[in-house]
């Protein structure tokens, strides 16, 4: 690379052009991993009636998916944070989709819980890579909203997934839901990896670091041991808090992610392409919220960003309480309830991440957010077999009572590191 390019600066067209191009690639690529992620939550009525599977069996399934995805998000993150990024982002999208092919051949709950629990470990490695090239590339005080237009990539696979899962779970049959998104995802993964490149400096420009006056100790460690980076990570308290509360961010969303369409069908009543649709709702509210929530705390929270997931998590508890007494016939207000959880729901897991990679070290930012999303999908575990467990033994009403105490639950660990953060300041 010519030493020119070390002039650089954020005004520059070509540096502008590869900020760009990065953001949409992995906007591109984390939106792909959801066509192979959320397929299976739209499937699994089907597959329960089909294989005369019952709910508690399939929770177990997700259950050990979320510890995969869980234990997977920290090991990816350490690595990436060690060598690519970039390979690491586009190999696991290219496993996910191989993974639903076989996945979608399978007729044995010990197949599928095989295979969900593999497909979760793939998955595992989409989440870490993208935080590591958003703090590669954006400084501290534009990543809350560019975090949150990356977050909304998610948001929009997911919608699109629900909607053509249903569809095909309604037109074909269940096995083509992981048979067609998993031949896209093994496309989508070669695309993304042709386009993406690590840091700035790969390309021979300054790095953010740089751009921020970065002390010179900070830019001689950009490739720090293994070690290194669990001590960062381990000893840190902040990351331990905002951990802690995203498990129970995660066991909220979770119930909703997982088993939204099999909870409409079976207490309110919808058709599987009507919870579909109301499902749509939930993700497209998701994209949205997550991108204001984010852009707010870059403008107005920037070091008390914790005040904002914790007012989320409030709402988030008033909106259960309400959707917890509505019946099936209210279809406008369960539809407004499912937009207000799905935005207040996904404005904390957006500001998990950047919070997580504010708190440590840049040098640690992919295995930051990783060891958030490792407590976050233990909740995960949580949810996937309590919620079928519950749901069998107590109904769909116990269930909803649950999210609202993990809601509350959530507020009070983000309020605790709102005062922390506003008494240090």
């Amino acid at each position: 690379m010519s030493s020119i390019k070390n002039t650089y600066t954020e005004t520059n067209k070509d540096f502008k052009y590869w900020r760009k191009r990065t953001l949409f690639s992995i906007m591109l690529g984390y939106g792909a991993y959801y066509f192979v992620r959320q397929n299976f939550s739209c499937a699994v009525p089907s597959i329960c009636k089909d294989l005369c599977i019952d709910k508690a069996e399939v929770g177990w399934a997700m259950s050990v998916g979320a510890v995969c995805y869980g234990f997977g998000k920290f090991l990816f993150g350490l690595i990436g944070d060690k060598f690519s990024a970039r390979y690491v982002l586009s190999i696991g999208l290219a496993l996910s989709g191989l993974i639903n092919i076989f996945l979608g051949c399978s007729s044995s709950i010990y197949l599928i819980v095989v295979f969900v629990a593999l497909n979760q470990c793939a998955q595992a490695m989409g989440n870490p890579p993208c935080a590591k090239m958003l703090a590669n590339w954006y400084r501290k005080n534009e990543i809350g909203s560019k975090w949150g237009l990356w977050n909304m990539a998610a948001h929009v696979g997911g919608a699109v997934s629900v909607w053509l899962s249903s569809q095909l779970v309604a037109c074909y049959n269940w096995r083509q839901v992981f048979y067609i998104p998993g031949a896209l995802a093994i496309i989508v993964s070669l695309l993304v990896f042709s386009m993406l490149r690590d840091t700035p400096k790969s390309l021979g420009f300054k790095s953010i670091d740089e751009l921020e006056c970065a002390t010179s100790q900070t830019l001689q460690n950009e490739k720090p041991k293994i070690s290194e980076i669990v001590k960062l990570i381990l000893t840190n308290k902040p990351l331990w808090l905002v951990s802690f509360a995203g498990l129970f961010v995660y066991i909220n969303k979770m119930v909703f992610f997982n088993w939204g369409p099999t909870l409409l069908q079976e207490a309110r009543g919808s058709s599987v392409l009507g919870s579909g649709c109301l499902m749509s709702l939930f993700d497209i509210a998701g994209v949205f919220g997550g991108l204001l929530i984010g852009s707010f705390s870059d403008k107005h929270f920037k070091n008390k960003r914790s005040a904002v997931p914790c007012l989320c998590m409030l709402v988030t508890g008033i909106v259960m309480s309400i959707f917890q007494h509505i019946t099936g016939n209210s279809i406008f207000l369960m539809g407004l309830c499912i937009v207000l959880l799905g935005a207040c729901m996904t404005g904390p897991m957006v500001l998990i991440g950047v919070m997580a990679t504010e708190v440590a070290s840049k040098k640690a930012s992919g295995s930051a957010a990783g060891f958030t999303g490792t407590l976050g999908y233990l909740g995960t575990a949580l949810a996937g077999v309590g919620t079928g467990s519950l749901a069998t033994s107590y109904g769909w009403n116990a269930v909803i009572t649950v999210t609202i105490v993990t809601a509350f639950c959530a507020a009070l660990l983000f309020g605790i590191l709102w005062f922390i953060q506003a008494k240090k300041k």
